[in-house]
């Protein structure tokens, strides 16, 4: 009889400085690690909600304040 291995995903949420501390122990281990990205929209959805957006007056205000 061959015995089968189970596979957990698993998520955590941690600091971005123990990071390299957990790649570096799963590469060690064998596990395999995936890094969910925030999509744009994610991203974009957050700067909203933080208030992190600007209302041009005008089209000329838009083009100055793209090119800063």
């Amino acid at each position: 009889m061959q015995a089968t291995e189970t596979i957990e995903n698993v998520t955590l949420s941690l600091p971005n400085a123990d990071l390299a501390m957990l790649r570096l122990l799963s590469k060690r281990m064998g596990w395999k690690m995936k890094a969910r990205r925030k999509s744009g929209l994610e991203k974009a959805l957050e700067d909203v909600a933080a208030g992190r957006t600007y209302e041009a007056k005008s089209f000329d205000d838009l083009i100055e304040q793209l090119e800063k």
